[in-house]
């Protein structure tokens, strides 16, 4: 596309352009274009008539820009014409901003000296965000307490709360937390028709006895012998 430099008298705005542009608005335009030039080309049809870029025209009335960079689109229906006026401004309002991101850039701008005015923030904006990136890394990631249930090198009252609690559970499963105490118990229990397992805690190690299948009923048990718990070892 050819940008051409268009008498600004030859633009013609839309008279149903319904974006609006407040004097604040057109001001911190022309402040952008007097940074940075007029680094955007206004968008026309074949007869000069505005397409996009009210804003900047209004701004460079206000600079006494004579001559406007200018692309004419001769492609566009009249119906493409009306759509693009509107999805030109509502597609840019449709993006969203990384915080974070945002202000780190902003914070390298001001430690550069740079006019933070010139971003099109506001100065409330400004020192919300940059207030907000200082206070990144700055709050406690909260207590250990908190995330761990109870405070780090403290002794557990076993007698109260969860703790009893968490002992009672235990119990109804079946498991005696005082087995095992000293290496000396085994539990032996029923793990299938025709054999029986006998479990001992010492070292960790786990042992078997198959015993062949007798008539009649047989029996669970528990034994605290500590011949039996260490006789696998």
């Amino acid at each position: 596309m050819k940008i051409e430099q268009v008498k600004i008298d030859k633009l013609i705005p839309y008279v149903r352009n319904s974006r609006t542009h407040s004097d604040a608005q057109v001001a911190q335009i022309a402040a952008s274009i007097k940074e940075f030039g007029f680094t955007n080309p206004v968008l026309i049809d074949e007869t000069g008539s505005i397409i996009a870029g009210h804003g900047r025209v209004m701004a460079a009335r206000k600079l006494a820009i004579t001559d406007i960079p200018s692309i004419r689109l001769t492609h566009l229906t009249e119906a493409q014409k009306k759509a693009y006026i509107i999805a030109d401004n509502k597609l840019a309002l449709n993006a969203g901003w990384d915080d974070e991101m945002l202000a780190v850039e902003l914070t390298d701008l001001k430690d550069m000296g740079f006019d933070l005015d010139l971003t099109g923030f506001s100065t409330d904006e400004i020192a919300a965000l940059l207030d907000g990136a200082n206070k990144v890394g700055s709050e406690p990631k909260g207590k250990l307490s908190d995330r761990f249930m109870i405070p780090p090198f403290s002794v557990l009252n076993a007698r109260e709360g969860w703790w009893q609690d968490r002992k009672q559970a235990w119990l109804d499963l079946g498991i005696k937390s005082e087995l095992g105490r000293g290496g000396t118990a085994s539990t032996s229990a029923r793990v299938g028709n025709n054999e029986e397992a006998t479990y001992s805690p010492i070292g960790g190690k786990r042992q078997a006895q198959r015993q062949a299948a007798a008539p009649g009923p047989r029996e669970t048990t528990a034994t605290s012998s500590a011949a039996t718990a260490q006789g696998g070892r």
